[in-house]
């Protein structure tokens, strides 16, 4: 029997490692918690991050919410084979620097990255270079990855999975489809929190929602939010779309009633989804798995920093102005094939981390070499510990003392 124990720091993660749990073979024992930091998510995203999985069923405890040191007794208690690190960079860091401390075999530590991941970056393997395994979803991610590595050093291997939860939208069908309850009759925004980043930007897709909703009194026009405004996510959202669109509504430039806010999971979304669209969002693949038309939005760019790179040839591309007329794509078959939705026979990390753990019952498992041991990385390393040690409220109380400090010290 395998034991696993996967932790998770962000709503994104979390939604991916349980994904990646439902993977596993049936005897493998397995347990999800989150670690608390500043971003950990809310007890509705983690509903909702859990949704359609085995963590996630009905009468099943929510996987709980747990500071470091808690998160250090259970893996003491629970004597993992196998530690999941489902975080960001920082925060994998530093758990693989000191979970495996007194856990005898120690554990095999897998990581990786829960959506797109083109280009690949040199900060993403430094981050996760402490680990066995790294999980990516494309072969173009393990080619670009293994790339990475070799120049760099350190780590272990890359291995190729299935993003998890492209699979609950299986068998949705497709515009106008029968859903069971009805023909489908809503457009889903995916919103995504680091792009774009200008205001004014942000604010040119949602009057081309407003025209949509215009144009399309049949449909329902929904922005679906990863997090509300009071909640936090991965990544920071500067400009969050509710709190615009009321501001555009208290100004009397669009109808606030045209446009309707919601979080919840995607594929509950995506099941009664006429079209999809996002300028970058890992949702673009569900709603492909879930045949439903979509549009991947090209006016601030097709760039790396705009992170759809990836979409260009997948026929998805299109502009606000298609999206005022509904005018929304089916991507083409052979860019599918290429980019994330591979045979499953080559899918492979499952069977990796089992030779892996196999290695490390027998002794001969090398420890994977970190990029960030040193005394040139210690403060930084501190840093991502002290967000783990010190309950978020205080921590931001810190910041908010520090702020106030800096501007004293500048009055005298």
């Amino acid at each position: 029997m395998t034991r696993l124990l996967a932790v998770a720091d962000s709503d994104s993660y979390l939604k991916w490692a349980a994904g990646l749990l439902d993977a596993l073979p049936e005897d493998w024992t397995t347990d999800l918690v989150v670690v608390r930091t500043p971003i950990a998510p809310s007890a509705a995203q983690i509903a909702a991050a859990v949704s359609g999985t085995r963590a996630g069923a009905a009468g099943r405890e929510l996987p709980a919410v747990q500071p470091a040191r808690q998160l250090r007794r259970t893996a003491e208690r629970f004597r993992p084979d196998v530690v999941l690190l489902a975080c960001t960079g920082p925060v994998v860091d530093a758990l693989a620097a000191e979970t495996p401390a007194g856990l005898r075999p120690r554990p095999v530590l897998v990581s990786g990255l829960p959506g797109i991941s083109v280009p690949a970056t040199e900060k993403a393997w430094l981050f996760r270079s402490g680990c066995d395994l790294f999980v990516v979803h494309s072969g173009r991610e393990v080619a670009e990855f293994s790339a990475v590595g070799r120049e760099l050093g350190g780590g272990g291997a890359v291995a190729l999975a299935r993003l998890p939860y492209l699979d609950l939208g299986a068998g949705l069908g497709g515009l106008g489809a029968d859903t069971g309850g009805g023909v489908r009759d809503r457009v889903v925004f995916a919103t995504q929190a680091k792009v774009p980043r200008r205001r004014e930007e942000r604010e040119d897709v949602l009057f081309a929602l407003a025209a949509l909703a215009r144009a399309r009194p049949d449909l329902d026009v929904v922005v679906k939010l990863r997090a509300r405004d009071d909640e936090r996510q991965t990544h920071n959202e500067r400009h969050h779309y509710e709190r615009l669109w009321n501001a555009l509504a208290d100004e009397g430039r669009v109808d606030r009633d045209l446009v309707r806010f919601a979080a919840g999971p995607m594929h509950e979304h995506l099941s009664r989804a006429a079209g999809f669209v996002t300028v970058s969002s890992t949702a673009a693949l569900e709603a492909i798995a879930g045949h439903v038309p979509l549009l991947v939005l090209s006016d601030f760019g097709v760039s790396a920093e705009m992170i759809n790179l990836v979409f260009e040839g997948s026929g998805c591309l299109g502009t606000l102005d298609d999206l005022a007329k509904a005018g929304f794509r089916t991507p083409d078959a052979e860019w599918c094939r290429a980019n994330y939705f591979h045979d499953a026979s080559a899918t492979d990390w499952a069977g990796r981390v089992a030779a892996l753990v196999a290695a490390a019952r027998a002794g001969t498992l090398e420890p994977a070499r970190s990029l960030l041991d040193g005394p040139e990385h210690a403060a930084a390393r501190r840093r991502a510990r002290l967000r783990l040690e010190v309950p978020p409220k205080v921590l931001r109380y810190g910041y908010r003392a520090k702020r106030r400090m800096r501007r004293y010290l500048k009055v005298f």
